[in-house]
């Protein structure tokens, strides 16, 4: 089946095809319904490689019923590609898409032949790959099983994943060139390319709806590059490939390319910002202009001692730089701080640069005899690239979308969160901002002055500031009958998890509380649609034991790790926070995707945030010292290893909503052995363990505060909930002075499972809720 359009670009945006005249009727059966995937092909003289490569992708496509693929060339030809094409669709069991490109438009390059074919794709996962066989198609379907099972927008076929280089299929000049290449681009570009072991990588597979096109401006052939350096927060996977050797027909890679490459790497890293430095640039050069003119005027005519007549010139030059700065080099961006602010700021920068130029101006006139005018020349340019760093990167630097609109976190549409800065431990419940108000904002500021304004009618208010004031760590929390108002200090805005796990998620427990739900100190794993609580206190384990549980039992699924929500029916809801590890629970599984800086730094942060750390801040706090915002500072500092759990575990799956059917205590004192727990007892350790979690300040100041709010015992809501949902459900504790948890739980599943059988009772109580696994990083929606 084939379909060719005529390179038109209004034809391609619009979606509107046009069958090739060669195309029997039938050939248009293929356009009913929407394929699995869509298969782009950037083609350039490949006449020779085509036939063989439909055949391959014929049989590498697994034929099953009800799913179609597209394959989509976009050819740049100025051969016979486009009649082999044509040719090779008679074959073809797939609906197959022709787009050839005029010479008048091929200037993009097939990075922009690329872009063409995401237009025109109409399935919901995208895969790029070469034409020339280099790239096997027998891998396509790994990618796709990735894409789907693992819940992110891209997987890439990385030549040097996990620290292999697969790239047999290339010489050894080749070879080394890649190398480089890729090391170039890694070392200048941000985080979300570097992260990626093979950003240069033609073969990759991405999510059609994560793709902004028109973001993209491809120039040459590194399309990859392009889409990760233009789309922030892509969650990415690698899987590893061996690098093919060409079919047929000769290499486009060569020097035109490689200038091609430079340039791309160039716009990408520097492109908006060697822009606006050329305007600030020229801006500063006529301000240097006038600078000198007044210096001359105030010296040779005023006869005026230069050093004065440097200092009056630079007020002058400032006024007129600082006209055009914010008229033309950062006119329409929105930026953090007000016009005033900038202006202050503006001048406060230049007198310093001042200070520093004069005692420069001061030596090599003074001391080397060199004229002032020149001199003046020379300290003005050295810091011109210092100058620009401070007014691009601070004094105009943009309001960021958190800035502007907050961070909005919608938890199973039962809590809503709107916070002033990004909540990671929230991340997986993050949404756009909703329509109704949020049931908790977090506000990052002054909290002497909050304390000044008054509550909110029937709010009631409490408060906790440690010794250093607003240098340090402080909250007030105002609850209202509808919202509930935190204000925390500035120290929070650089400590995200401290805000969090120290103000935000105390406040959140009882809130669920106050709803009807439990959050519990417990992880959590399902077994089909059964779910079964594992909890211990702090520090005893549990997350490696869960780690090694998922590794070993395959197919059981994640729902959380240190905290569950529970209902008073037994439904048990995830709350997959990121997992706290040190460098023993990274040994624990078999595959952890971790960078080799992030398991170095691990060594670093599995010192500082273990137990013996917590336990040391804890110590602290009980003799007075400032512990929370120590806490703050340390965590500022050196942050937590924290990483979510399909970085750990290899395709895992999270499991959103299930029923529970049991619950394991983990105990590491005592001879091992299996004791099983009356309700009552069961019930009395979780609780505990929940207590346990929330031991850090200012959780016990502000603990009577928080469970009593509007004169409501909420604290005995939440032992209720807890009390009916482990109702008639067996729980064990387990005991393991060696800590192989995880090889007795299966085992204590089973139990559970095989005792609900044998009692051929009807599970009435327990809602009967739809248990599918979803991928692990999927956004958690309001059910």
């Amino acid at each position: 089946m084939l379909r060719e359009l005529n390179g038109d670009p209004e034809e391609v945006n619009a979606g509107s095809w046009a069958t090739s005249a060669a195309a029997p009727a039938h050939a248009l059966n293929g356009t009913r319904g929407r394929p699995a995937l869509s298969i782009v092909l950037p083609t350039k003289d490949e006449a020779e490689n085509v036939e063989a490569l439909v055949a391959r992708l014929e049989t590498a496509l697994p034929d099953i019923p009800g799913r179609r693929y597209q394959v989509i060339f976009v050819d740049d030809s100025d051969d016979d590609t486009p009649k082999v094409v044509e040719a090779a669709r008679e074959r073809s069991r797939h609906e197959i898409v022709l787009i050839h490109r005029p010479r008048e438009r091929r200037g993009d390059g097939l990075g922009g032949a690329v872009v063409e074919g995401f237009r025109a794709a109409t399935a919901p996962w995208v895969c790029v790959m070469d034409a020339d066989l280099q790239h096997p198609p027998e891998l396509i379907p790994t990618l796709l099983r990735e894409g789907e099972q693992s819940g992110v927008d891209m997987v890439v076929a990385s030549r040097y994943n996990e620290g292999r280089s697969e790239t047999e299929g290339l010489s050894a000049i080749r070879s080394l060139v890649s190398k480089g290449l890729t090391a170039a681009a890694k070392l200048v570009m941000p985080a979300g390319v570097r992260n990626v072991a093979d950003p240069l990588s033609g073969f990759f597979m991405v999510r059609r709806d994560a793709l902004k096109l028109d973001t993209l401006r491809p120039k040459g052939f590194k399309i990859l590059l392009e889409i990760l350096a233009r789309t922030p927060g892509l969650k990415v996977r690698e899987v590893p490939f061996e690098f093919g050797r060409r079919h047929a027909g000769q290499s486009k890679a060569g020097a035109k390319e490689a200038m091609r490459y430079l340039s791309q790497l160039w716009q990408l890293r520097f492109g908006d910002t060697s822009r606006r430095f050329g305007k600030f640039g020229l801006v500063g050069a006529l301000g240097f202009l006038v600078n000198m003119g007044l210096l001359a005027l105030l010296t040779d005519v005023g006869g005026i001692y230069y050093l004065l007549s440097a200092i009056i010139a630079t007020q002058g030059s400032t006024l007129f730089n600082l006209v055009l700065t914010e008229a033309w080099v950062f006119r329409g961006r929105e930026g953090k701080r007000r016009p005033s602010v900038r202006a202050v700021l503006f001048f406060g920068m230049n007198n310093l640069a001042l200070a520093l130029r004069a005692p420069m101006l001061f030596a090599l006139t003074t001391g080397i005899g060199i004229n002032y005018l020149v001199s003046n020349f020379i300290a003005l340019a050295s810091l011109t690239i210092l100058r620009f760093g401070v007014a691009d990167g601070w004094i105009w630097a943009e309001a960021g979308d958190e800035e502007k609109k907050g961070c909005w976190y919608d938890v199973h549409g039962i809590v809503s969160v709107q916070s002033d800065v990004r909540l990671p431990e929230l991340e997986r419940f993050r949404v756009d901002p909703l329509e109704t108000a949020p049931t908790v904002r977090v506000h990052v500021g002054s909290v002497a002055a909050a304390e000044r304004t008054a509550p909110a009618p029937g709010a009631t208010r409490a408060r906790y500031v440690e010794k250093l004031g607003r240098f340090g760590f402080g909250t007030q929390i105002d609850i209202g009958p509808d919202s509930i108002e935190v204000v925390a200090s500035r120290l929070l805005r650089h400590s995200p998890h401290v805000l969090y796990t120290n103000i935000v998620e105390p406040i959140l427990r009882w809130t669920f509380a106050d709803k009807g739900y439990a959050l519990v100190h417990a992880a959590c794993v399902a077994v089909g649609e059964d779910s079964f609580l594992v909890t211990a206190r702090t520090d005893t384990g549990k997350t490696t034991t869960i780690l090694k549980t998922l590794d070993s039992q395959p197919t059981w699924s994640f729902v959380s790790d240190d905290l569950t929500l529970l209902t008073p029916d037994g439904r048990v809801l995830t709350y997959p926070k990121p997992l706290t590890i040190s460098r023993h629970t990274l040994h624990a599984v078999k595959r952890p995707n971790l960078t080799w800086k992030e398991r170095f730094c691990l060594v670093f942060q599995s010192r500082l945030h273990s137990k013996g750390g917590r336990e040391f801040g804890l110590m602290l706090a009980q003799k007075g010292f400032p512990a929370a915002t120590m806490n703050s500072i340390v965590q500022l500092l050196v942050p937590p290893p924290k990483y979510h759990v399909e970085r750990l575990v290899t395709g895992v799956s999270v499991q959103p909503t299930s029923r529970l059917a049991g619950m394991m205590v983990i105990q590491r004192e005592g001879t091992a052995g299996q004791v099983v727990l009356e309700p009552k007892e069961a019930l009395e350790i979780i609780l505990e363990n929940c207590d346990d979690a929330y031991g850090f300040p200012p959780y016990h100041r502000i603990e009577t505060f928080l469970q009593t709010r509007r004169g409501e015992n909420v604290a005995g809501k939440e032992r209720a909930i807890i009390a009916s949902a482990l109702a008639d459900l067996p729980a064990w504790l387990l005991k393991s002075p060696t800590r192989d948890w995880f090889k007795r739980l299966p085992d204590a599943v089973e139990t559970a499972l095989s005792r609900r059988v044998a009692a051929s009772a009807p599970h009435v109580r327990r809602s009967t809720m739809p248990a599918t696994p979803v991928p692990v990083n999927a956004t958690l929606r309001p059910e």
